[in-house]
């Protein structure tokens, strides 16, 4: 969506993808099983779908274990400590000060459209400020979204406001969206229940090879997917 002064063309970037994309292959349903299977059950009535929170949990257990930190603040100067309110943190956040850069963060969504806005605002803020060298927010396609507890944001939702922050002035770094989805649907497998440990659906496996590939913008068709939308 936003590739700033080439961002996408470092190292830094190298190594975010390669753990984004890592972390969301990691995880799987059931725990026996090599792929992320869901039961298709819809999450319009209550105490049915699939927990989306143990979901994310495996996707930034994955990224602790590749050397990032959970849930920072949103970073602060040190003549702003004065001000009282702030926007939210972060799920995950890599230190990329070794490299000269501000940190990087990554959202997984778990709350409805509106935090979906949330979590992408105050990227763009971050990366405007200078504050951060970039972001992703990962959220599922329409298809996941349908077998998901709650009325989660979802990718077909947010789409048409890309516009919209691919026009804001940003120096440097990369603000991003990645839509994710199942490999396959079975009712022989269980719900994933909200009380579900995120090291369940975690393997912990590096350097597997990626299955998803760039899209350019396109919504997502089929499977699961790792890349980053309209780049």
């Amino acid at each position: 969506m936003v590739d700033a002064a080439g961002f996408t063309r470092t190292p830094a970037w190298e190594r975010v993808s390669s753990d984004v994309r890592e972390a969301i292959q990691a995880i799987h349903w059931p725990p026996d099983s090599s792929i992320f299977t869901i039961h298709p059950q819809s999450g319009k009535k209550h105490g049915q779908g699939n927990g989306v929170k143990p979901i994310k949990e495996a996707f930034v257990l994955k990224l602790l274990d590749l050397g990032w930190k959970p849930e920072q603040g949103y970073p602060r100067g040190e003549d702003e400590k004065e001000r009282k309110f702030w926007p939210g943190g972060f799920d995950a956040w890599l230190d990329l000060s070794g490299e000269g850069l501000p940190p990087f963060v990554a959202e997984w969504e778990t709350g409805n459209i509106s935090s979906s806005h949330r979590a992408m605002n105050k990227m763009a803020m971050g990366l405007m400020a200078g504050k951060l060298s970039g972001g992703v927010l990962v959220l599922p396609t329409r298809a996941l979204y349908s077998f998901l507890t709650d009325r989660v944001g979802n990718y077909r939702e947010l789409e048409p406001y890309f516009e919209l922050w691919s026009s804001l002035p940003i120096e440097s770094g990369c603000l991003a969206v990645i839509a994710v989805e199942h490999d396959a649907v079975s009712t022989d497998v269980s719900r994933i229940k909200k009380g579900t440990d995120g090291w369940a659906l975690t393997r912990k496996v590096r350097g597997r090879p990626v299955r998803g590939a760039s899209r350019g913008g396109t919504s997502p068709s089929r499977r699961r997917r790792g890349s980053s939308a309209r780049r």
